[in-house]
């Protein structure tokens, strides 16, 4: 199935005339994630910096929907495309990381592992777990990203971002209002920077954490697959992927779409999979496992786009 959407590009470049960022028309979403399936985006809109961004989105008319994407690592992109605009941000323009003290300043595009990269090197602990993430502070900082006993929460002073009116924000921990897997900011807000602080400890100690979890994505995860990672959250004291291993899920197949031998809360592309058939055999799974065990599964990756 191919999707064009109507080319708005050109009356966008007019209402923007000192824009300084890419605009590009019906750009394929499927290239720029993990997946590798979707329609495209009526428009994918690569800011300058934070200044063109804020003028990017002042300019923006109300009704066109606004996305943003990182490396998506955790996201479906469903067949029909996206409408509106798909905003992501350049590593070249966002992506800068820095450690002063016991603090590590990233922009919203750094990886999460480039993150516990510049903690290590400054010898700060308390930040391994973001070596074995593999997205970036944006994505973080929207969905409290954590791994192997630690979370986004825990180390974050503050963030930064952009208001639909260009407005530039900062926000506390507390202002973060975070949860399990998600935080309680406006989802209209980009988010440009954030701030981490964690302690100084042993140079040694921190390797040996990092290398503990890279080890376990190695052995436990189907990372050199096309994957989205971790697909369902872990219920209240219990885990997704017992459950639904429990329901007989493992290695379930819809179409091209497949549930990982090795890690069963992980979904892969064997091929040739849509868009349609991942969000089909994770929907499968979480009937399975609602049938099995009378607990119900919810998304943790993100899913946008039109059927």
């Amino acid at each position: 199935m191919i999707v064009t959407f109507p080319d708005i590009t050109p009356d966008l470049k007019a209402a923007m005339p000192e824009l300084r960022g890419r605009l590009l028309a019906n750009q394929r979403l499927s290239e720029l994630t993990w997946f590798r399936v979707g329609g495209p985006a009526q428009v994918l809109f690569t800011p300058a910096d934070e200044d063109d961004l804020a003028y990017f989105l002042k300019r923006l008319p109300q009704e066109l929907q606004v996305y943003v994407v990182g490396v998506g690592s955790n996201l479906i992109v469903r067949d029909g495309g996206m409408p509106g605009v798909v905003i992501r941000l350049a590593p070249r323009a966002f992506g800068e990381t820095s450690a002063a003290g016991d603090v590590v300043t990233a922009g919203a595009a750094a990886l999460d592992k480039r993150v516990a990269e510049t903690a290590a090197a400054a010898d700060i602990g308390g930040m391994e777990f973001f070596f074995g993430i593999p997205g970036t502070v944006g994505g973080a900082l929207r969905m409290n990203a954590g791994a192997n006993g630690g979370e986004t929460k825990d180390v974050l002073i503050e963030a930064t971002g952009i208001g639909r009116d260009g407005t530039k924000h900062t926000f506390g921990n507390a202002d973060m209002k975070f949860v399990y897997r998600n935080s309680g900011v406006d989802p209209s807000i980009v988010f440009t920077s954030a701030r981490f602080r964690g302690r100084i400890t042993d140079a040694d100690a921190i390797r040996a954490r990092m290398n503990e979890v890279q080890t376990h994505r190695e052995t436990a995860q189907p990372i050199r697959e096309k994957t989205g990672g971790s697909t369902f959250k872990n219920p209240p004291g219990n885990s997704a992927w017992k459950l639904i291993d429990a329901a007989g899920c493992r290695g379930l197949k819809v179409g091209g779409a497949q549930v990982s031998e090795m890690h069963c809360n992980f979904l892969i592309n064997t091929g040739n999979a849509t868009g349609h058939d991942i969000e089909t055999l994770g929907e499968t799974v979480r009937e399975r496992v609602k049938q099995a065990s009378g607990i119900e599964l919810h998304w943790e990756i993100k899913r946008i786009g039109k059927s």
